[in-house]
């Protein structure tokens, strides 16, 4: 079995280690004995078909300004795979330009795509520092955030998981990401599924299932992933 994931902007989108996510996955997979096929998807491609996963990195505002009319493009296409179940992984600056706008310090507001209904304006400050939220789903899940855009959540949205240590989505309502259907948007850098294994195991599962496949995954040692989730737990902030 071969599973097709979707790697949004490499080039433009990879900050703080965030294609270690690209690597978790693969390696989870391979080591359950299914093949991958990474799609590094830059700007002026199309996107194919036969996506099982899909994943896009945080940027700085140089590389947010590199794929805004490129994803403007392409935003009918991932809304039909995000509303058709499609496991998603977006983090930072694509959770963010997935949303209907960004508002910048000056008032200036630049239009997203849309496909998630959330916003993002500019904050004061930024918010940076080691980050633990509980989630329903997954327990606790650790990260690294660093932003200053400020995210609100539309109504009928549920956050990633609730604060326990750092700001999370604007420092306001405890609340840090969003979860819908089956996509996830954070903040969490560090990057996130190397530290979280069961988020990983949750989109493998995921990508499974919709292709009809066993989710039974095989048990995996994960006592170098727990330990350095342990780790990031326990730095002060």
């Amino acid at each position: 079995m071969t599973i097709n994931i979707l790697h949004l902007y490499p080039k433009e989108m990879n900050l703080y280690g965030d294609h270690g996510n690209i690597l978790a996955l693969t390696r989870r997979l391979e080591w359950r004995g299914h093949k991958t096929n990474v799609i590094h998807y830059e700007p002026g491609m199309e996107i194919p078909k036969d996506v099982d996963i899909i994943f896009g990195g945080g940027g700085q505002d140089s590389g947010q300004g590199k794929i805004e009319k490129d994803l403007k493009k392409i935003a009918k296409v991932l809304k039909e795979k995000i509303e058709a179940g499609v496991p998603t992984l977006l983090i930072c600056g694509l959770y963010q330009l997935m949303g209907k706008y960004f508002e910048t310090a000056e008032g200036q507001r630049i239009e997203g795509t849309g496909v998630l209904d959330l916003y993002t304006k500019a904050g004061p400050t930024r918010l940076i520092g080691n980050i633990v939220i509980d989630s329903e789903v997954f327990g606790e899940v650790v990260g690294y955030e660093n932003h200053s855009g400020l995210t609100y959540l539309g109504e009928g949205l549920k956050p990633f998981g609730e604060v326990k240590i750092g700001d999370g989505n604007n420092d306001k309502d405890s609340g840090e990401g969003v979860r819908y259907k089956n996509c996830i948007g954070t903040y969490l850098h560090g990057p996130i599924l190397p530290k979280n294994p069961k988020v990983t195991d949750f989109l493998i599962k995921t990508a499974l299932k919709n292709k009809g496949e066993s989710i039974d995954l095989r048990p995996l040692d994960d006592a170098v992933e727990n330990k350095a989730h342990k780790v990031a737990a326990s730095r002060p902030r």
